[in-house]
């Protein structure tokens, strides 16, 4: 391997997609799942330069030949160049946080800071924090060791204002974790998690619903990388050209969108359609229930009734939307769930697919009795659909034009920091 990336699981990993766009090299994935694997490779030096990711930010330094100023104060290293032999170690995650926070205006100068873990991340946070003149920075872990607060102590500090989560919680595969209660925390101006996977955790889910300004870590992770980029080629680069244009691309091609609407407003017939436009995988959460219930929806209404349904809908809302790249059409009540349109915002955008009653279908839907009975549930279910909705689609004219509106209000909401 020349170029690439180390670590103990890799499967999230977009590294090589912002690698190869930035540096026109090939760059390998190259996971190590025990430590003595990861020290035999480091000893045998077959390569000419890595990144290198979790668990072994801090085993690498113990390896490199020279290291960065930045990267010893630190304590972790995350970039590693062979040069004739002798190994260099530098910390990209350090210049790859600070743009993220400056490309939001977080500021930190007078400001007292909340980290929670404390990995090689944290301190490479912690670093940048105090760099900038922060106030008071306090670190947070379970155990409340080598001078963290513990989770319980850290709910007694108020005063706090800005919160950054350097912890695996809430990543992929185990998303929907938070560690802390925002409540504990009202002087909050800005909340930060550096997992970039999913793109709104569950700790940036419930600050954006508090209204605090809160922000992923996919921007770091294409900021390290370009920073990473220019150490391995030895070209100057336009790095904040690059950030943005690499993090839009990947951003808008690991997007989900899901569609949501009334029954027979045409959420099926559209998201295909908008699923070929936009380059995505389409998937229909009816038929998900379906073939894990074992039967048609009609037959679960019929033996089970609709709160087996809901709970089957619910595990696939689950299953289906921390996966990326998807056109996902909802059911009909899939609002009527708590939680369902929260997930659904995990990855991307939700769009609400309107069409007049008198044009809906009724064929073959449970809930869908009549007109009146239609009427009753727009009635019920529009509030629901609106708080869900990041864009309304109208679908009262052509199919093309419908969905051209759906792919116009993607392209606007994908990424709502830009």
């Amino acid at each position: 391997m020349e170029y690439g990336l180390i670590g103990g699981q890799l499967g999230h990993s977009y590294s090589r997609q912002i690698h190869e766009m930035v540096g026109g090299y090939s760059y390998e994935l190259n996971p190590l799942p025990t430590e003595a694997e990861a020290r035999a490779f480091l000893q045998q030096r077959n390569f000419k330069a890595i990144n290198v990711t979790i668990p072994y930010k801090r085993l690498v330094m113990e390896y490199c030949d020279e290291l960065d100023p930045a990267a010893r104060a630190i304590g972790a290293v995350n970039t590693v160049v062979n040069r004739d032999g002798r190994l260099y170690g530098y910390n990209t995650d350090y210049a790859g946080f600070g743009w993220l926070a400056r490309r939001h205006d977080v500021r930190f100068t007078g400001k007292t800071v909340m980290i929670l873990g404390t990995g090689g991340t944290s301190n490479t946070v912690a670093a940048v924090c105090r760099g900038a003149g922060a106030r008071a920075v306090y670190k947070v872990s379970r155990s409340g060791r080598d001078g963290a607060l513990t989770y319980e102590r850290a709910a007694c500090h108020p005063e706090v204002e800005i919160l950054i989560n350097t912890s695996p919680a809430g990543m992929y595969p185990d998303v929907g974790s938070c560690l802390v209660d925002l409540e504990d925390f009202p002087n909050l101006e800005a909340v930060l998690d550096v997992v970039y996977n999913p793109f709104r955790t569950e700790l940036l889910l419930r600050a954006r619903a508090r209204g605090i300004p809160a922000y992923c870590g996919f921007e770091m992770l294409v900021a390290q990388g370009v920073y990473a980029a220019e150490i391995f080629t030895h070209r100057s680069l336009d790095k904040n050209n690059w950030i943005r244009r690499i993090h839009r691309t990947l951003k808008r091609d690991l997007c989900n969108v899901s569609i949501v609407g009334m029954p027979g407003c045409g959420k099926s017939t559209v998201g295909e359609s908008l699923a070929r436009e936009l380059g995505k995988t389409y998937v229909d959460l009816d038929e998900w229930v379906e073939r894990r219930a074992g039967m048609p929806i009609p037959d679960i209404f019929e033996r089970e009734g609709e709160a087996a349904f809901r709970s089957y809908e619910a595990q696939a809302v689950a299953a289906v939307s921390k996966e990326h790249g998807q056109v996902i059409a909802c059911g009909g009540g899939v609002i009527k769930t708590p939680g369902n349109a929260r997930r659904l915002h995990q990855n991307g955008p939700v769009l609400w697919v309107r069409r007049p009653v008198q044009f809906l279908a009724t064929s073959g839907r449970p809930l869908s009795t009549g007109r009146e009975a239609l009427r009753r549930m727009e009635a019920e279910r529009e509030p629901a659909y609106r708080a869900a909705a990041d864009a309304v689609v109208d679908n009262t004219a052509s199919l093309q034009e419908a969905v051209r509106a759906a792919a116009a209000a993607f392209e606007q909401t994908f990424d709502p920091e830009e």
